[in-house]
């Protein structure tokens, strides 16, 4: 039995029309953020795995690579992404 290999560098795309051009799995519109998100959580590679279902382990640590790779791109987006929250939960809040 034979088994196809992989390109690893195939498992992480951008597309600008897809979840604004930001770096996901391929395949799905798992953004390598999410996948920081929960790990910065304290999940491990396997939970966050299990968590999201439809993504394998190899998935999940080619995002982490991904991540530790290019730490600063993903790491501003994460804070900008904070801030646009936190201008959306001042703006409900002033609402109430």
């Amino acid at each position: 039995m034979t088994t196809a290999t992989i390109d690893i560098g195939s498992l992480i795309v951008q597309s600008p029309d897809v979840r604004g051009a930001r770096p996901r799995i391929a395949g799905t519109g798992v953004t390598v953020q999410r996948i920081v998100g929960w790990y910065k959580l304290g999940l491990t590679a396997d939970e966050i795995a299990d968590k999201f279902g439809h993504l394998s382990l190899a998935q999940v640590y080619a995002a982490l690579a991904y991540y530790h790779t290019n730490t600063e791109e993903i790491e501003t987006a994460l804070e900008q992404e904070n801030e646009i929250a936190e201008q959306l939960a001042g703006h409900s809040l002033a609402a109430d």
